[in-house]
């Protein structure tokens, strides 16, 4: 029999997903998961840099490109249902649909929140630490040339020390800003614990989750964590460009505007959602007349306050089966396997003489260690033996995902000379 191309299409979305399911119910263990991506000669140990896109997600993303060349083939299927996406990302993070809206980026995201929050007109002042994502440290430094009061709560031995963020979290704090999972070491947050701390100081708290969506189990809800948000291309599965923004239900209704766009009105009454219904225009030939250009109303939620322009829409395909794939492996069973080699890399690097700066206990898929001139050190010889990881100038990150298995670790381990 021969397939047409457009039951090509939808079968080469639905096998992946499919085969997994069947190994799911199968008595013998689901990960490592390797069929679901493209063989490759090289050890990639660098997810939490990019993780690579799935051939599910691959096929998802072609039958998306196909359709905007308008392929009568890939025109007949179904799109991607990008409420349906919300809310299976709600699922994974246990937040309401209604709390999420798309956001570009991680760091967006965070900037967003910043201008919600009157930063940096407003001044106030801001507590943030130096686990939080370093690429955003110049964003905070400006603040404080502006204005702002941003304090810093320093690490010690690789952690955030609690009462050093309680000493930190004082009366008249407006935002407590941190990464839940370090993306330098890994170290993880109490993210409750903080928020009690905040929310007993009159402050908020904003969490970067991308290091922990996907990879640990994520419950914004019993955390009370304010705002949080997320770009898809590591631990999610997706691609650059689209990822998450929450805000707790609430949070800011009694905050102006401060970002307008496209998303965030709709026609007055029309339903909630990020269905299109733009605003009723009274400008216009055959218009109904009305005092101003347009009648409208601010969506309710995430997506009133944040829904700004049009955003990345062949990722949403990406997403949408990444999320799928997270939920028949399960959070705790990924965790549960990255945990699985971290175990021998933390003895292994450690025979080798390395100081690790992930702190001993941390569930994460993340493991650091320091090592003067790493970049310029281990570079050739990792490529010579196609390993890779995510080298930096004094210290080098490990990050295994669903695909990998006990020979990766071990092709690292040979391959790095003694510290």
């Amino acid at each position: 029999m021969t397939l047409s191309r457009r039951q090509a299409l939808g079968a080469a979305i639905a096998v992946p997903l499919a085969a997994q399911a069947a190994r799911a119910s199968a008595a013998s263990p689901i990960l490592p998961d390797k069929s679901s991506f493209a063989p490759t000669p090289i050890a990639y140990l660098d997810s939490a840099s990019t993780h690579p896109i799935s051939l599910g997600a691959r096929a998802a993303m072609d039958a998306y490109v196909a359709a905007r060349t308008l392929d009568p083939a890939a025109a007949a299927r179904k799109p991607v249902d990008r409420a349906a996406t919300i809310a299976k990302f709600a699922r994974l993070v246990n937040a309401d649909p209604d709390e999420l809206c798309w956001v570009q980026s991680t760091t967006m995201g965070e900037q967003a929140v910043l201008r919600a929050l009157g930063f940096p007109h407003d001044k106030g002042r801001i507590v943030t630490d130096t686990l939080h994502f370093y690429a955003g440290f110049p964003m905070y430094q400006e603040l404080a040339k502006q204005g702002v009061d941003v304090a810093w709560v320093q690490a010690r031995d690789g952690r955030i020390d609690m009462d050093d963020m309680a000493k930190a979290i004082t009366p008249g704090t407006n935002l407590v800003s941190l990464s839940l999972v370090s993306t330098y070491n890994g170290f993880h947050h109490d993210l409750k614990a903080v928020c009690d701390l905040a929310h007993a100081a009159g402050a908020l708290v904003y969490a970067d989750i991308i290091h922990a969506a996907g990879a640990i189990p994520v419950d914004l809800h019993a955390s009370s964590v304010d705002f949080a948000a997320c770009a898809t291309y590591k631990w999610l599965m997706g691609d650059f460009g689209l990822g998450f923004l929450y805000a707790r239900r609430g949070v800011l209704d009694a905050s102006p505007l401060a970002d307008f766009g496209y998303y965030g009105f709709a026609a007055p009454g029309a339903p909630s959602g990020i269905s299109l219904s733009p605003p009723q225009t009274h400008v216009y030939p055959m218009d109904p007349p009305g005092s101003e250009p347009t009648s409208y109303a601010i969506r309710p939620g995430a997506l009133g306050h944040f829904g700004t322009g049009t955003y990345a829409q062949a990722v949403v395909a990406a997403i949408d089966h990444g999320l799928d794939h997270i939920a028949v492996l399960t959070v705790p069973a990924i965790q549960a396997h990255a945990q699985s080699l971290i175990a021998p890399l933390r003895e292994g690097l450690t025979a080798k003489g390395y100081r690790l700066i992930t702190p001993p206990g941390t569930t994460t898929p993340l493991l650091t260690a320091l090592l003067p001139d790493a970049k310029t050190r281990l570079a050739d010889a990792l490529a010579k033996a196609q390993v890779r990881i995510s080298l930096h100038d004094h210290h080098f990150r490990i990050a295994p995902s669903i695909f990998n298995d006990r020979t990766d670790i071990d092709r690292l381990l040979a391959a790095l000379p003694r510290a």
